[in-house]
């Protein structure tokens, strides 16, 4: 079995490539490395440097007895796709659309999203399952919500059956040390931590402290990459076994706080975290976590590395050799 990868040199991309080659399976990576980085290929699988906006090179790709794809090449800043909507429309939609035709060409039937929890918006109760109202928030939420119904179309009239992933929150690093590639310009809070903790950044700002938690910060569902990495070679089997096509939520159904991460953080580093509460952001949920009991049913699949030691102790070994460079 052959798979293309796009997005497999980033963060989650390359966690779900040694997933697969763990599983023995065929991998190419397409990455155009505006985000993805080298030092997270793995010289088992083959690369090509390219853009799902340059349909030449994708198509090309496309066209080397591919058996499925793997998506994972989306831009994914909610700040960055309220400032430049177009951006986003671009990579997200119009490049998710010539995938799509390039598949139907081709005749690759086989298509894993990384979708996001932000289809739905804010939550109307906890924790969400599939059958939440779809309400994002924001343009990236409403790029995610219109791939997956793009993805509903091109299976009725093309035959592409899909499983769109919808993450909440990615962290940690796998236990082996294999990927050292750190995220470029990080948006999310564990990478921000850690950067405080090496030095790089000053301090960390929390966005409210009064939140109605049990510690007033806000709550979040937070699943380790190699869970994910899991999830997303299970979803692939669901289709090569004939599964129909699939939206699933991953998470642990267990919501971590910021300050938890932040006091968990300090535990394992045996320092403390410069951090200052700062004003609500607006937008912000108090808690959001998942129900992730579709993903059990449908795939098998429930979190094993997502305790909070785990978490923090794989991030900090990968942060902490960058720090001693």
């Amino acid at each position: 079995m052959h798979i293309l990868v796009i997005g497999g040199a980033g963060y989650i991309g390359s966690h779900v490539v040694k997933e697969l080659l763990n599983q023995k399976i065929n991998v190419t990576v397409f990455d155009d490395l505006s985000t993805g980085q080298r030092i997270n290929l793995f010289p088992e699988a083959k690369f090509i440097e390219g853009s799902i906006l340059d349909k030449e090179t994708l198509y090309d790709a496309l066209s080397q007895n591919v058996d499925g794809i793997i998506f994972l090449a989306g831009k994914k800043a909610v700040g960055e796709s309220m400032e430049n909507p177009a951006k986003y429309a671009n990579t997200n939609l119009i490049g998710v659309i010539n995938l799509l035709n390039g598949m139907a060409e081709y005749g690759v039937n086989k298509f894993i999203f990384s979708s996001s929890a932000a289809v739905y918006g804010a939550p109307e109760y906890l924790p969400m399952d599939e059958k939440h109202p779809l309400n994002p928030m924001s343009f990236y939420g409403f790029t995610k919500l219109e791939t997956e119904r793009l993805l509903k179309w091109y299976d009725e009239l093309k035959g592409i059956r899909f499983v769109a992933l919808r993450y909440f929150n990615a962290v940690g690093y796998d236990a082996e040390g294999s990927i050292q590639g750190l995220e470029k310009n990080p948006q999310n809070l564990l990478p921000i931590v850690m950067e405080v903790a090496t030095g790089t950044r000053e301090t960390l700002n929390i966005f409210g402290s009064d939140y109605d938690t049990r510690d007033g910060t806000c709550i979040r569902d937070y699943i380790h990459v190699t869970d994910l990495a899991t999830a997303h070679y299970k979803a692939l089997m669901h289709l090569v076994n004939g599964g129909k096509s699939e939206s699933i939520n991953l998470g642990t159904g267990k919501g971590i706080s910021v300050m938890e991460i932040v006091q968990k953080t300090q535990d394992v580093i045996g320092r403390k975290i410069n951090y200052v509460f700062a004003p609500r952001r607006a937008g912000d949920p108090a808690a959001i976590t998942a129900a992730a009991d579709k993903a059990l049913r449908i795939l098998g699949w429930k979190a094993q590395h997502s305790d909070l030691d785990n978490i923090i102790r794989t991030t900090w070994s990968v942060y902490q050799k960058h720090s001693h460079k």
